[in-house]
């Protein structure tokens, strides 16, 4: 059997502290394609949700004439949910409020070659 060609990415962004899951996941359809995630958390609704918000956010972003768009990140009481795509699929990150963002966005940006 094959490793996922996301293995190495979700291995490197679940190691950063404070991250709670890493999944990829199609834009269109918010279908898990791989995923690392902690017990607990329910990756199928984060999948749709990062799905959701990136595919408007790509869509806005547009048709303001903004190009494409860069780095995804919901910031909430509770925690982040941060996403950056390519090719139809996004990469997205789940961590707890206390995660250093920007740790984790350089990993995200530096692993952006593989969702080519």
């Amino acid at each position: 059997m094959s490793a996922s060609p996301f293995e190495s990415v979700l291995s490197l962004l679940i190691r950063q502290r404070g991250v709670l899951g890493c999944l990829v996941v199609g834009e269109a359809d918010g279908i898990i394609v791989d995923s690392n995630v902690q017990v607990g958390i329910q990756s199928n609704v984060v999948a749709a949700l990062a799905a959701a918000l990136y595919r408007k956010a790509r869509l806005c972003s547009a048709a303001a004439g903004l190009s494409t768009i860069g780095f995804l990140q919901l910031e909430a009481e509770r925690g982040h949910i941060c996403a950056i795509g390519r090719d139809g699929l996004v990469l997205v990150t789940l961590a707890e409020p206390r995660a250093h963002i920007g740790r984790i966005r350089g990993a995200m940006l530096e692993s952006l070659s593989v969702l080519a």
